[in-house]
């Protein structure tokens, strides 16, 4: 359909913009990417029903990426025998013994949050499980646990290169962007400003002992012996938790280093194979999907091997988790694959071509996409309560518009639109991970948000300098420091306020 005339056009931008409209007004991104998929089709097919129906399939079979599903799949697996093994709730027994004060109990929750980086939803219901007992204990309000599970769930795993997140930002990427998909996530994590102002934030916080806004309240009245606070209405208490009394904290470790390890040797194996000369290059020509792949293969095997005869796992159960993973990994699978169509669709019709002469190579418009695409980001997990929804949506018409022509611009943009879709998740009230980290810290939900949001707003104003001056400067370096000098200031202006 070369000739169709829709093709290089703005007719090429209506998918994509349907599709956000649509989620923004129906707040479900499945349907939205769906009908910006048919619109698509339609224009390419110059409204020809079988023509477009034939184009939904063709390009759905050409750009579904089998390797990613395999290793969700698989990942899925490694999360469900990491639940049933009891490796959380030995850790939390473990920091039990070792925590002696209120700012040790976060850190340590702090610490299990980042650990568990290999998915967000197990992080929110395990971290508030095995903690609750001991931030309870010392007085830290369910507002601020669930704060703190929020805080490092999502932006861990946005920053993690072995994820599902890093699997799902490399198939968005294509073959002629001038850099590969895994190549481009990493690329991201130094201009990630609002995960890593994030963490910063916390483990800032914990130390510091500074309270604002709402939050304060929360926790005067946690020291006081009332950690709720607010008492109207029912918890949400999500997915129950069933795990092992007797694991061990190696149960939980052990694995992650594992992931981590073959994961690492498989890129760097693939990497030589592939005509690199040093490490450098290795990574830089991995075959990433094979390698992930490789690690959660070698990792299942080896949860396997410790696991089974010890019978901290069954058999049974093991054999159970492929099921049980594959479930847990549907969202996530339905997600990407709407995705990559809609991302093929609007290639079809030319969006790269069309975009990139519309905001030129170093134009003075071009300065201030990164920023203006965190905005869009945020503005669209926001309200449809999915960080995933919305990068499925925008960084593909990123990675279009300065693919070919400006790499520097495209990866600082991209890591924009993760940063505001992982924002807009933190924030929104109908996110899951939201409503999962206050079942997991058995908050009252609207207190969560409420406190949560104060809270976000400090690295997001962070956010917005640092990306102008990325869009300038095109620096990771010159960006963070900006961002958590701006940081550092705003909570020391917060704290006069508070005591003034």
């Amino acid at each position: 359909m070369e000739n169709s005339i829709f093709i290089g056009t703005w007719w090429a931008l209506l998918p994509p913009v349907i599709a956000i409209l649509l989620a923004f007004l129906t707040k479900e991104v499945y349907s939205s990417l769906f009908v910006g998929i048919i619109v698509g089709a339609l224009l390419y097919g110059q409204f020809n029903p079988w023509l477009s129906f034939e184009a939904i399939f063709n390009i759905m079979q050409e750009n579904i990426d089998l390797q990613i599903v395999i290793f969700l799949i698989m990942l899925g697996m490694i999360v469900v025998l990491m639940e049933k093994s009891g490796g959380s709730i030995a850790y939390g027994r473990w920091a039990t013994k070792r925590i002696k004060s209120k700012k040790s109990a976060m850190l340590a929750t702090t610490l299990l949050g980042v650990l568990i980086f290999v998915d967000d939803y197990f992080n929110c219901l395990t971290v508030g499980s095995v903690m609750r007992p001991v931030t309870d204990r010392y007085k830290v309000s369910r507002a601020k646990l669930a704060y703190i599970i929020d805080a490092t769930a999502a932006p861990i795993c946005i920053i993690a290169p072995i994820s599902s997140w890093a699997a799902a930002v490399n198939s968005y990427v294509p073959e002629d962007a001038g850099i590969t998909g895994f190549q481009l996530f990493i690329s991201t994590i130094p201009f990630n400003l609002y995960a890593i102002l994030t963490l910063f934030m916390v483990i800032y916080l914990s130390i510091t002992g500074i309270e604002f806004g709402l939050m304060k309240k929360h926790e005067e009245n946690a020291e006081k012996g009332d950690l709720f606070t607010d008492h109207e209405g029912d918890f949400e208490q999500g997915e129950s938790i069933t795990m092992n009394e007797h694991g061990h904290v190696l149960d939980l470790i052990a694995p992650t280093l594992m992931l981590i390890f073959s994961a690492v040797g498989a890129m760097i194996y693939t990497g030589f194979l592939n005509g690199g000369v040093n490490i450098q290059d290795a990574f830089a020509n991995c075959s990433s999907s094979e390698s992930l792949i490789f690690s959660t293969f070698m990792t299942l095997i080896f949860m396997f091997i410790i696991y089974v005869p010890r019978k901290v796992v069954s058999f049974k159960d093991y054999m159970d988790s492929f099921i049980t993973g594959f479930k847990l990994m549907i969202p996530a699978i339905a997600i990407l694959t709407f995705a990559w169509t809609l991302k093929g669709v609007t290639q079809a019709l030319g969006i790269t071509d069309f975009v990139s002469n519309l905001v030129g190579n170093g134009s003075f418009i071009a300065t201030f996409v990164p920023v203006i695409m965190f905005a869009i980001a945020i503005f669209i997990s926001f309200s449809t309560g999915t960080s995933w929804g919305t990068f499925a949506i925008l960084v593909p018409i990123v990675v279009s518009i300065f693919s070919g022509s400006d790499l520097q611009m495209m990866i600082i943009s991209v890591s924009a639109v993760l940063a505001g879709a992982v924002c807009g998740d933190h924030i929104s009230p109908i996110s899951d991970t939201t409503i999962m980290s206050s079942a997991g810290a058995q908050c009252y939900h609207m207190n969560h948000v409420s406190t949560q949001m104060q809270y976000a707003m400090v690295p997001v104003v962070a956010c917005v300098i640092g990306y102008i001056v990325a869009g300038f400067s095109r620096n990771a370096i010159a960006s963070l420091i900006v961002g958590l000098l701006i940081v550092v200031i705003e909570l020391f202006i917060l704290k006069k306020k508070e005591t003034a």
